[in-house]
C-alpha cells in the first residue's frame, strides 16, 4: 500500500504543476484496504467539484493503466471537509482570520482567532476577562503556540 501511496503522491505533485492546479497541495492519502483509496487535496484559494472530478479522472486513468489496485476499487478524491483537523502549515495559512479550537499535546484546550502563522508557531487572539476592583474587563490577548505543542486544530464553523 505504501508503494501505491507514493506513486499517487508523485502523480499529484506532477499534476499540481499544471495550469489551474498550481495552488493545490496534497493533505493526505488513506487506504484502509488494498481496493479503497481516499485522497484529500486542498488549495490555497478554492477547491470545487470540477477540480476534484478532474483529479479523480486523472488518478483513475493512471491507476488503471498501471494496475496498482486491481480490477475493482474505489477512489474518492475530496477536500478534507468541515470539522477535519488541520494537518499542514498551508491549511493554517488559508484559515487565518477564522476561529479555531486547539487541543494541546498535554490535552489542554485553547480557542481563539487564528491571526498569524509563523515557521514554527501560530498566534491566536483570545478574549480574556480580568477583574479590576468590582468591574470585569474584557481584553484581547495574543497567545503564541508552537506547532510542536499542537495535537489537533479544528476550524470552528460559524453561521453568522
Amino acid at each position: 500500500m505504501k508503494e501505491i501511496k507514493d506513486n499517487v503522491t508523485a502523480l499529484l505533485i506532477a499534476k499540481f504543476q499544471e495550469e489551474g492546479f498550481e495552488d493545490f497541495f496534497l493533505v493526505d492519502i488513506k487506504m484502509k484496504t488494498t481496493n479503497r483509496m481516499e485522497v484529500f487535496v486542498e488549495s490555497d484559494t478554492v477547491v470545487n467539484f470540477r477540480h476534484l472530478s478532474k483529479l479523480n479522472r486523472y488518478l483513475q486513468k493512471h491507476i488503471d493503466e498501471a494496475g496498482w489496485m486491481g480490477e475493482k476499487y474505489t477512489l474518492d478524491v475530496s477536500s478534507p471537509g468541515i470539522g477535519q483537523p488541520l494537518k499542514l502549515k498551508r491549511q493554517y495559512i488559508k484559515n487565518v482570520g477564522r476561529n479555531v479550537n486547539i487541543t494541546l499535546n498535554e490535552g489542554k484546550p485553547e480557542s481563539g482567532k487564528l491571526i498569524k502563522v509563523e515557521d514554527n508557531e501560530i498566534v491566536i487572539e483570545q478574549e480574556q476577562i480580568r477583574k479590576e476592583r468590582k468591574k470585569k474587563i474584557k481584553e484581547l490577548v495574543k497567545t503564541s503556540i508552537p506547532f510542536d505543542n499542537i495535537k489537533k486544530t479544528v476550524v470552528k464553523i460559524s453561521f453568522k
